[in-house]
């Protein structure tokens, strides 16, 4: 390698891409795949040692820019924003270094990392309302975090399971799950009646070995964390949840939220939707929560009912054997609503996903919730 070839490469968490050759001012590449069965398209690197430099990328494999064109971090992965689909020519995207930056990262999605999760925690590190502890330890030696907040002492009136990152790409979800958990510990009239009412159990990163390796997670072989929930569970996360969940609840578990991005781009794929299992009580009374969720939202990210997958709906068919993780929510006795909510990588309808954008949506399902746990019921 010349001196004048900038420098590629993954290796820190979340890293992710191969790289084919570096012709000159162009370079190919592909995502990695690793034990990933179909062509899933997440990817994450940095480049150094190009300052001042117009750099092409050309992705050699499957479709892997989404619709707004490659995240991009010009101070090493502290703040991001997307390049925009003008930088985009096919599977191509070119972008002028600053001669300021010494190292520019490009993703295709804005990553959510485990150290992007201890920085939200140390903000509320001596909340009353809130403990940190470990669900489990994963395949490869990882903590996974378990949190509960809320109503932590005596016996709440409602619990609440919400789990993120079954498939480990799906980074900007994550955003939406951390605001709704600012929503709850926040000093407001909202977060007082969560904490007073609701104990809630958050996993944030369900593929933990997947998030920091850089793993796409989806259809995983022989099969993802999302899909591990029936008999013979071979994943350590999902393992200890059905464990643990059933205990911990006691018979007051009324809500579970599963936070999930789509795929690449076009129909739903640009529409925040929930997910609908085959038990039609379930889904009545999910589709209940997002009727309220479509009245009460204030955020900028547009939702509405009517973008719900139900049972039966495009991809959302039969899995056969496999039992997802809202399937076997909804079997729960005490659970009135068991759903999956996917939160688009980048485009909403027209409005742009950006980390604050999808924080705010977190706080629109706390207002929803609210009000949905608060209904009278027969």
């Amino acid at each position: 390698m010349s001196r004048t070839d900038p420098i590629i490469d993954s290796d820190f968490p979340g890293g992710n891409i191969v790289v084919d050759s570096v012709d000159g001012d162009l370079i190919s590449l592909h995502q990695d795949l690793r034990d990933t069965f179909v062509n899933w398209f997440y990817w994450y690197f940095r480049i150094r040692g190009a300052a001042g430099r117009t750099l092409e990328f050309r992705f050699t494999a499957s479709d892997a820019i989404g619709v707004r064109g490659p995240a991009v971090s010009v101070d090493d992965g502290r703040h991001w924003s997307w390049l925009g689909e003008e930088a985009v020519q096919g599977q191509s995207f070119t972008f002028t270094f600053p001669l300021q930056a010494d190292s520019v990262h490009f993703s295709f999605t804005i990553p959510y990392l485990e150290a992007h999760l201890q920085a939200f925690l140390a903000r509320y590190s001596r909340h009353p309302h809130l403990r940190i502890g470990t669900l489990c330890r994963t395949k490869r030696g990882r903590d996974v975090e378990m949190l509960h907040l809320g109503h932590l002492d005596g016996s709440p009136d409602f619990r609440v399971l919400l789990m993120g990152r079954h498939h480990a790409c799906e980074a900007i979800a994550t955003y939406s799950m951390e605001g709704m958990l600012e929503a709850v510990l926040t000093q407001t009239g909202l977060g007082a009646w969560l904490r007073e009412h609701v104990e809630f159990l958050v996993i944030p990163f369900m593929d933990k070995d997947g998030v920091e390796e850089g793993d796409q997670g989806k259809r995983r072989r022989p099969y993802d964390h999302w899909e591990d929930y029936g008999e013979g569970s071979i994943y350590p996360t999902v393992q200890a949840v059905k464990k643990r969940v059933p205990a911990w609840s006691e018979g007051k578990l009324r809500f579970i939220l599963d936070f999930h991005c789509p795929a690449i781009r076009g129909g739903s794929h640009e529409r925040i939707h929930f997910v609908g299992g085959p038990d039609r009580d379930n889904w009545r009374r999910v589709e209940r929560f997002c009727a309220i969720l479509e009245q009460t939202r204030t955020g900028p990210l547009p939702y509405g009912v009517n973008n719900n997958l139900a049972y039966g709906d495009e991809w959302n068919v039969d899995y056969g054997p496999r039992q997802t993780s809202e399937r076997w929510g909804e079997a729960l006795p005490e659970v009135l609503a068991s759903s999956v909510v996917e939160i688009p990588y980048a485009n909403v309808d027209g409005e742009m996903v950006t980390p604050e954008s999808a924080r705010a949506f977190g706080w629109d399902l706390a207002t929803a919730l609210h009000k949905f746990l608060a209904e009278p019921r027969i």
